[in-house]
């Protein structure tokens, strides 16, 4: 009887159940399987082998017709994972395969296959009710127990799988690799070690411990027994190895901050589309003044497409928020050559192409071979200085949005922490005093060889930023014409920079000045008041105690930490174009201390002077103590604290202001650290006089002790910052 296709029920009405080959149905209250359709007629067969033929139209109109399931479409069958099963249960399926083609279709090959017809399994002479009787008989025959329900079954699952079907379907059971463990003891081990991402590292042992009190108080003593040692040091593996909960304290916390996947990369094909900002500590010691010896710490701005270091600010130990406010002036301004640098470090000796760039900005003649670039996204980390106010401030001013990383993720800015390896490996590790990355790595005696200061290193680092890095090949900066090119960093400049175009950006005094840390607050008739120090001056009186034409009706006022003498506050001038301009006022005790200082300086004199009289007299005492702080230092009579403290007003800072009026940078200027005590700027509390220092005036310098030569003081223009020298007394003694 030959096939055709599927018959609707229903008399063809759509949606209705379809009858076709190989499907199981319901009649008369039994299970068949359709054999055959053919003329309006269907062959049906029962799960012991009967046999019926009937017509479709009495097969529809039964009463308990009902179309159990239909074979689906023959699949491709998982060839992949055939071949993840042992060898003998895969060669045990083929082997059914060819058993099932056999009942089927007489041939074990299938329809089309050559090779002689056995008799038993002849679908002209034999039924498939016979045919399967014979299969198991041969079957079991060669040892493989088997009966006429189990071929048939094969049959069915061969139908509906294909050859996946017919896998004995323990070999595919799925292993978990807690074994058999009791899920309360997985649930508890599994809340410890989440309990201890940001915990110190411990053993095992301390982990069963924890275990076993969480388990005694979820379900009471005793009730939940811990498996053996072994077995649960094998759990714990199983849990927390693929998750990284067994790492250092340091891969835990990583692995806690990185988002969730999937990860895609970012594609940068403009010269300042990603810059990446961070900070390190320098594994070298240098030489701060008075003979104190520290690690300095290293601020860098990477350019992504380019790979280049486009700013750089060399500091001792803590970087604050100006500083970071420098590296965006740094990166917009063309980098100076530097007395004593060889020519070959000019632009004009470079790949880039200078005389078209001269065209556009002018600033560029006679720069150093560094990239002027203008940076559109800055991806920072979430620290204190590169969150803070005033540099978020000084980057919208800019038109620089800010990005921040996730907390304790390193590969979030991954090219600037290679950076600083690469930094470690190609240039300090040559540095004198080379303290290896590492203290279990670190020589004796590292301190001792510090030979460099620390405006020293970093005029060297710029040098080799210019000659070492910005001039070397790197794998990862490829032509974007031709890939298997290698640029430099200056190359990848040169060639994005012909596509993408160069917009210079001029920066002058008021755009250093807007990047600033800023203060709002009132003009009183004192003046200004941070910090405990005054600043006064006459441009200020006829704003004294009035609104400003700003909402809050406070007064913008920037200010330098590396150099508190002076603040520049926000006036109205209604003839300049931008309706305001800035006024710099002088710190009233400015004359008294002519050594520089840093805001760093003035908060531990704070600290160490007790109050012992009003507002003005105390700022008074601690202008005195300031100096003589530094004159002692200077002579070198202070302790180690008050040396490492006076050292930190010394470094490199001030490089961005002969930068910006095209002047050369000083060797030395004014230095700060970190806030170490954590008092706020506005904090003027009476402090208490543990450890005063003596505020009396030493015999060589003269004072002003009256209210009336405070009061000149403030009065005086602001003098210009002088440069850092180191005080002699047996050289002063000459001079008298």
């Amino acid at each position: 009887m030959g096939a055709v296709g599927g018959m609707r029920a229903g008399g063809g009405v759509p949606g209705g159940p379809v009858v076709e080959l190989g499907c199981r149905v319901r009649f008369d209250g039994r299970t068949w399987t359709v054999a055959a359709l053919s003329a309006g007629q269907v062959r049906l067969v029962a799960e012991n082998g009967e046999v019926a033929a009937l017509l479709l139209s009495l097969l529809f109109a039964d009463a308990g017709f009902e179309v159990l399931d239909v074979p689906t479409a023959s699949r491709v069958p998982p060839l992949g994972l055939l071949e993840s099963l042992p060898q003998e249960v895969r060669e045990r399926a083929l082997v059914w395969e060819r058993h099932v083609r056999e009942v089927e279709t007489g041939r074990p090959g299938g329809v089309g296959s050559t090779g002689a017809l056995r008799a038993e399994y002849d679908p002209k002479t034999r039924t498939l009710a016979q045919r399967e009787e014979a299969k198991a008989a041969e079957l079991t025959a060669v040892g493989m127990p088997t009966s006429a329900v189990t071929v048939r079954r094969m049959r069915a699952r061969y139908r509906q799988e294909g050859v996946w079907g017919l896998v004995d379907h323990r070999a595919t059971r799925p292993r978990s690799v807690l074994g058999r463990a009791d899920e309360r003891v997985v649930a508890a081990l599994w809340e410890v070690l989440e309990a201890g991402r940001e915990r110190s590292s411990g053993t095992l042992g301390r982990l069963r411990v924890y275990t076993e009190r969480l388990l005694a108080e979820q379900h009471g003593a005793g009730v939940v027994p811990l498996p053996s040692t072994a077995t649960f040091n094998r759990l714990v593996h199983a849990l927390a190895d693929s998750r990284g909960l067994l790492g250092s304290a340091r891969q835990r916390r990583w692995r806690s901050a990185r988002p969730a996947p999937p990860f895609v990369p970012t594609t940068v094909m403009a010269p300042g589309e990603v810059v990446m900002m961070d900070s390190t500590v320098l594994d070298a010691f240098v030489i701060l003044d008075n003979g104190v010896v520290e690690r300095p710490e290293l601020t860098i701005a990477l350019d992504v497409a380019t790979r280049s270091i486009c700013a750089a600010v060399l500091r001792s130990k803590g970087t604050r928020s100006v500083d970071a406010a420098e590296l965006l002036a740094q990166m917009m301004v063309p980098a100076p050559m530097r007395p004593g640098w060889p020519g070959t470090l000019a632009m004009e000796r470079s790949v880039v192409p200078y005389e078209r760039l001269l065209s556009m900005d002018a600033r560029l003649e006679g720069a150093a071979a560094r990239p002027v670039i203008t940076p559109q996204t800055i991806v920072v980390d979430q620290g204190n200085v590169f969150v803070s106010s005033s540099f978020i401030a000084a980057c919208e001013s800019l038109g620089v949005s800010v990005q921040p990383a996730p907390p304790g993720n390193g590969p979030a800015k991954g090219h600037v922490e290679r950076t600083f390896s690469s930094i470690n490996t190609l240039f300090v590790q040559h540095v004198a005093s080379y303290t290896a990355s590492h203290i279990g790595e670190r020589g004796q005696g590292a301190e001792g060889e510090a030979v460099w200061t620390l405006a020293q290193l970093a005029e060297m680092f710029q040098e080799w930023v210019i000659c070492g890095w910005q001039e070397r090949e790197q794998r990862g900066l490829r032509h974007p014409m031709m890939s298997r090119c290698a640029l430099s960093p200056n190359e990848m400049w040169a060639a994005l920079v012909a596509v993408c175009g160069y917009v210079p950006v001029p920066l002058g005094r008021e755009d250093y000045i807007e990047l600033m840390p800023l203060k709002r607050q009132k003009i009183n008739d004192y003046g200004i008041r941070i910090d405990y120090r005054t600043y006064d001056h006459k441009v200020l009186n006829p704003y004294r105690g009035e609104r400003s034409p700003a909402a809050d009706g406070l007064w913008e006022i920037h200010y330098n930490p590396h150099a508190p003498g002076q603040v520049w506050v926000r006036l109205p001038k209604p003839g300049q174009p931008r309706g305001y301009g800035w006024e710099a006022v002088p710190w009233i005790h400015r004359t008294l201390v002519s050594a520089p200082f840093t805001d760093f300086t003035w908060r531990h004199v704070r600290r160490t002077v007790a109050r012992r009289s009003d507002r003005a007299g105390h700022e008074h005492d601690l202008a005195l103590a300031l100096r003589e702080l530094l004159e002692r230092v200077a002579a070198g009579c202070g302790t180690r604290r008050e040396k490492t403290v006076a050292a930190r007003a010394a470094g490199t800072g001030g490089e961005v202001w002969g930068i910006l009026y095209g002047q050369q940078p000083e060797t030395e200027a004014e230095e700060t650290g970190e806030d170490v005590f954590g008092d706020g700027e506005d904090d003027e509390e009476p402090l208490t006089n543990d450890g005063a220092l003596s505020i009396w005036p030493t015999e060589h310098t003269p004072l002003s002790d009256s209210p009336t030569s405070a009061a000149q003081e403030a009065y005086v223009p602001a003098p210009k910052c002088p440069k850092v020298t180191v005080y002699d007394p047996f050289e002063e003694s000459l001079r008298w």
